[in-house]
């Protein structure tokens, strides 16, 4: 039965079938290839998105308003200081007024609640550019980056090393239960993710054959793996936390040693960026020929472009 995504909002990938994310990911493909080719396309002819942040961004603003225009959509980018959002008008009402003028809403905020309610009450699609609890639309890129280093997901390795518990490890967890990655978790016990999350996707990895680990030892978490992968220590709206997170976090920052512990010469190294060399990655990581995060990055547009096209876009 073909997959046909028209009208769904982008919130979770806990929303979304094995088949469904492979499907984004193989449109992602197509859409690469043809921007490698200087062919434009208009399945957004017509369409006027809204660009929500309250955080800043350089990927996630950049890929939405690139693929917006590859596409030939019109995006309208609307800062936390340029609409009265959850401040002198509800988000339900701010929800609805932005429904009736535009065709796909994309959030970058804080609180996952505020993306829900703008999905539930706009009547359009609206996209998880990142919150405090997910980051989806950064899974697709990642996987898309893996899927081109080894040619498939499922039975691949991936180790997350850092804070266990902040909006990617939550999102890599899921992303790789659905698509059969065997996932480990390497961080201090005080740090890693909810129980009830990590029970979900349990239940999810018991039907794709993933396997779900945490380790305190990152040594240990990483042997055998194809992809190691970190973030800051500190996520936006916790820099106050980061002198603790340093002292805390520094037996887990990805190094050479690390990176030779996985007894793969083709593990890679990945990192939704930006990143703080010297403390989650040394820059030997960062710049050695393992590290693929400028090829993420770059694909945060084409996964991106695939998630607008595929949910609004004249296909």
């Amino acid at each position: 039965m073909p997959i046909n995504l028209r009208g769904r909002s982008f919130l979770t990938l806990k929303d979304f079938t094995t088949g469904e994310i492979q499907y984004l990911l193989d449109l992602s493909v197509s859409l690469k290839e043809k921007k490698r080719m200087g062919i434009r396309g208009n399945t957004l002819a017509g369409k006027s998105i809204a660009l929500i942040f309250e955080k800043p961004s350089t990927r996630t603003r950049c890929a939405f308003t690139v693929a917006c225009v590859d596409e030939g959509g019109h995006p309208e980018f609307l800062g936390k200081n340029d609409i009265q959002l959850g401040h002198k008008e509800s988000v339900k009402d701010t929800a609805k007024v932005l429904g009736r003028m535009f065709d796909g809403i994309q959030f970058r905020g804080f609180k996952q609640s505020v993306v829900e309610d703008l999905a539930l009450y706009s009547g359009v699609p609206v996209w998880n550019g990142l919150t405090d609890q997910y980051h989806p639309t950064q899974i697709l890129a990642d996987f898309l980056t893996i899927q081109e280093n080894f040619g498939k997901l499922k039975g691949l390795r991936l180790v997350y090393v850092g804070d266990g518990r902040n909006n990617m490890a939550n999102s890599l967890m899921i992303g790789s239960a659905k698509m059969g990655i065997h996932f480990a978790i390497a961080a201090p016990g005080d740090l890693f993710p909810e129980k009830d999350l990590v029970e979900e996707c349990r239940v999810i990895a018991s039907d794709t054959g993933a396997t779900i680990e945490f380790f305190e030892d990152p040594r240990k978490a990483v042997s055998k793996a194809d992809a190691i992968y970190t973030d800051v220590w500190a996520s936006m709206g916790e820099e106050d936390k980061l002198a603790e997170r340093m002292a805390l976090l520094k037996p887990y920052q990805v190094n050479s040693d690390l990176l030779k512990a996985t007894g793969n010469a083709d593990c890679i190294f990945l990192h939704c960026l930006p990143a703080v060399k010297g403390n989650e990655v040394t820059e030997e990581v960062f710049e050695s020929r393992n590290s693929k995060v400028f090829d993420e990055a770059e694909n945060r547009l084409h996964t991106i472009k695939a998630i607008m096209v595929s949910t609004i876009g004249d296909l």
